[in-house]
């Protein structure tokens, strides 16, 4: 099964790379406008000018009309063109765009989570020592729940660590 799943985690990781660099982003979008114009220049026998053009109003989707493609290899090329702008170049910079904006004003800098994490050992300790004076058995603590995220033993679907929730201190 992990063999099956493979291909699919080296393009979710190729993803994630992509979308969270803006330079290789502008530099993908710029190499695909180049590529495709020199190409449909080539099958649709247009000057380069005309086939960058043709390739920036496809990419965008605009489609003004005044260059279309003739051929079978020309229309192949725009499907894909198009296909590619709308499925992963503009998702993808819009979710980089879209995390750099959301913010969570909640969460807690390293300094206070370590704090926390201090505070709550002391309070265990002291919380120990009271029971043990009064002669009080505590319960146990309950196993710590498997961390999820990347890399982790988690099925695929249980790794979010995006949930809302906040990991137990410990």
């Amino acid at each position: 099964m992990d063999l099956l799943l493979r291909p699919f985690r080296w393009i979710y990781r190729g993803l994630v790379w992509f979308a969270n660099s803006p330079r290789t982003l502008i530099m993908s979008y710029l190499l695909m406008i180049v590529v495709a114009g020199i190409i449909y220049g080539q099958v649709e026998n247009r000057s380069p000018a005309d086939a960058v053009w043709w390739a920036v109003v496809t990419a965008s989707t605009v489609g003004y009309g005044d260059i279309s493609p003739t051929t079978w290899a020309g229309r192949t090329l725009a499907a894909l063109l198009i296909s590619t702008m709308v499925l992963l170049v503009i998702p993808l910079i819009t979710a980089h765009f879209a995390s750099r904006l959301i913010v969570d004003d909640d969460a807690f800098e390293h300094e206070e989570q370590e704090q926390l994490k201090a505070d709550v050992r002391r309070m265990r300790a002291l919380l120990e020592e009271i029971a043990r004076r009064n002669d009080i058995e505590l319960p146990e603590l309950p196993p710590e729940p498997p961390v999820s995220g990347p890399g982790s033993a988690a099925p695929l679907w249980e790794r979010s660590t995006r949930s809302g929730r906040r990991r137990p201190l410990t």
